[in-house]
């Protein structure tokens, strides 16, 4: 397993550059100035000093190596610089946003935690909810239970997150004002009170887009179960006189649970590119709406920067799934 961890990871680097330059190429052919947001009173050749200021009058390859060598070199040399206070970074040019003039990643790492907010509880409570819902389900295949789950599951693979999202405001807020229509990111927690507030203001956008993941996970967990139920070890184990709960619980379930692992890793990415949407009907000030606005604004060192955070998301997970799969499942060896 060490064995085939390790030539993963090697095999993730050629990768992961091949994505950044298909991601820099695409973005040097999408239609846009960054130029464009400059007033036009400003005179022509201050514009033209701008652009070679941005490196804009550089050929394309000579644009990515910068990128690469500030991402890739320059960026971790800061993060070593402030945990162990020396200065390998100090002097050398960073990644840029062309739209603020500040260091993209200084950017990035301030709206994380308001996406890891939303995000993780979204995905924490969906998954809770979808694994019971995925195994009662299977349980009593064909039930009132199983049919309402069913249609439940449709409607979250279904209804997309701007018209869910849109939906739950008027509902909720609108129309019984029960939680806040915008998602207020620079409230505090300090208190219980403080604490409150903030999980009020979470619901929605958590509801909006655990709805989806839950729909994904519990109908993965019903096939799974429902495929465990009927092999002959379970029927080996029911003739023994174990409990119908020790079979279900001890022996379905941990079974059931192998490829459904692999798809609450898989998943994770997904939800990120799920929160582009959802934050921008709840106004939460996270990367997914720091990855529209540079895009409006043809920001294309944070566009270019955030686009390949999201591919080492999936790269990553999809290792662990692997990984997961293997220690998982005994019958799999990958060395």
């Amino acid at each position: 397993m060490l064995t085939f961890t390790i030539r993963r990871l090697v095999l993730a680097v050629p990768t992961l550059l091949f994505i950044s330059l298909v991601i820099f190429g695409l973005l040097q052919l999408a239609p846009g100035d960054p130029m464009a947001q400059v007033p036009l009173t400003v005179p022509p050749e201050v514009k033209e000093k701008m652009r070679e200021a941005l490196g804009l009058g550089d050929a394309w390859y000579i644009q990515f190596w910068k990128w690469i060598v500030q991402f890739f070199w320059v960026e971790p040399q800061v993060l070593v610089d402030y945990v162990f206070g020396t200065s390998f970074s100090e002097d050398k040019l960073r990644v840029l946003s062309w739209q603020t003039r500040s260091p993209v990643m200084e950017i990035v790492i301030q709206r994380i935690p308001q996406t890891l907010w939303v995000v993780g509880t979204a995905y924490v409570v969906a998954v809770l909810i979808a694994l019971p819902i995925g195994i009662y389900s299977a349980y009593k295949q064909y039930s009132v239970f199983d049919n309402i789950g069913t249609f439940i599951s449709m409607i979250g693979f279904s209804v997309p997150p701007f018209f869910s999202g849109v939906l739950v405001i008027v509902i909720f807020s609108v129309i019984l004002g029960w939680f806040p229509s915008i998602y207020d990111t620079t409230h505090q927690v300090t208190d219980w009170d403080s604490f409150v507030v903030q999980l009020r203001q979470m619901i929605m956008p958590v509801m909006v887009l655990a709805l989806q993941v839950t729909a994904q996970i519990a109908r993965f967990m019903r096939a799974s179960t429902l495929d465990n139920l009927n092999q002959d070890y379970v029927r080996t184990a029911r003739a023994k006189g174990l409990g119908e709960r020790v079979v279900v619980l001890s022996h379905v379930v941990r079974n059931s649970m192998i490829p459904v692992v692999t798809v609450i890793a898989l998943g994770i990415p997904q939800i990120f590119g799920g929160a582009i949407i959802t934050e921008q009907v709840f106004k939460v000030n996270g990367i997914g709406q720091l990855l529209i606005t540079a895009i409006q604004a043809n920001d294309l060192p944070m566009v270019q920067t955030l686009t390949f955070i999201f591919a080492v998301l999936i790269v990553l997970f999809n290792l662990i799934a692997d990984v997961l799969y293997g220690i998982l499942d005994p019958r799999i060896r990958y060395d």
